[in-house]
Parts: structure tokens; sequence; C-alpha cells
């Protein structure tokens, strides 16, 4: 029985260097138009994306600099190493569903993003650090609180070099799932 979620998920990677190819916004608009399935509390849909190309990717590189106080050129450097970056923002609503659910909404369209991409063929790294939340950033980007930023894809080519990756090391499946212990009269002390 074919499993292609199964065998997306388990020949996921990341690819921390792309080429210089990157998937046009028609393709992009695409990909996007799925990601309703994403497990959403209310369907609240709490995210965006800010899709960065050439020297819209300079605006983050500046805003990072500014955040840590450094270099622009250091900072432009990081944001440029992928031809597109897609900027991941949380969009809370007031209202019953807490923040925290909200943020997992986003969190899970940027793994399925990168699941997308990868399926299209397109190699992807989603960064974060701390730097992302930063009011400098949030500015250079145009993001007005509340929202938020949750972290960037950087998205291009697949190098030559990674189209062999090895497997990655087998999970220990028993360090991550658990039972509950049967209770005893003594244990609900």
């Amino acid at each position: 029985m074919p499993r292609p979620v199964f065998d997306a998920i388990r020949k996921r990677r990341s690819h921390s260097k792309v080429t210089e190819e990157a998937p046009s916004s028609d393709e992009l608009r695409e990909l996007l138009s799925v990601l309703s399935s994403v497990a959403d509390h209310s369907g609240l849909r709490p995210w965006r994306i800010i899709e960065l190309r050439g020297d819209d990717r300079a605006r983050l590189g500046e805003g990072l600099a500014a955040a840590a106080d450094e270099d622009p050129a250091k900072y432009i450097a990081k944001a440029k190493r992928a031809p597109l970056v897609l900027a991941v923002v949380v969009c809370p609503r007031e209202g019953k569903i807490p923040v925290w659910e909200q943020e997992a909404v986003a969190s899970g369209v940027a793994h399925y993003l990168g699941l997308l991409l990868q399926e299209a063929g397109w190699g992807s790294i989603w960064r974060t650090g701390s730097l992302t939340r930063k009011k400098a950033v949030r500015r250079a980007l145009g993001v007005k609180k509340p929202d938020y930023l949750l972290g960037w894809l950087y998205v291009g080519g697949i190098p030559q070099r990674d189209h062999k990756s090895k497997p990655r090391k087998p999970l220990d499946v028993s360090k991550h799932l658990s039972s509950l212990a049967p209770s005893s009269p003594e244990s609900s002390e």
C-alpha cells in the first residue's frame, strides 16, 4: 500500500545551502492553498507568510543587524543565503483560543510548507534565533503588534550533493511514546 505522507516525512531534510533557483510566486500560492488542512482550533488561521525575494531580503538582514547592533553586511549576507525567504508570522486573534494554540497552528503551517516544498523538489531550512522577535526585525518587515515573527524558511534549489543524503539516525520510539501506568487508590493522593 503506498504511503506518500509517511515517505515524505521520512525523507524530509533541512537544506542549509540551496541553489539560486526558487519556486515562483504562483507555485508558492498553489502550495499555500492547501494549508487550510492544518489543525486549527476554531478555524482562526492565525498566520501569514511574507515572501522575500531580491532586495527585499536585505530588509530582513538590516532588521537583524539593527536588533543585534552589529554590522549590517553580515546579516544581509545571511538573509540572502537563499533566493526566497518566507517569513512566518503569527497573527493572534482575540477570543477563547489561547495564543499558544494559535502559535502551534503557525508552526504547523511552517512545517507543512517545508514538506510541500520538498515534495515539489525545493530545498528549505527553518531558521529562528534570539533576534526573531525583536522590534527592529518586526519593523523591517512591517509586522505590527499583536502579530509577531515565528521564523523564516530559506528556500531554493537542492544542491546536487544533497540528492544523496544519508538516512537519519532511527528514532528510539520507546523514549517518545508511553502510556499511563495503571492507577491505584494510593497514587491518587
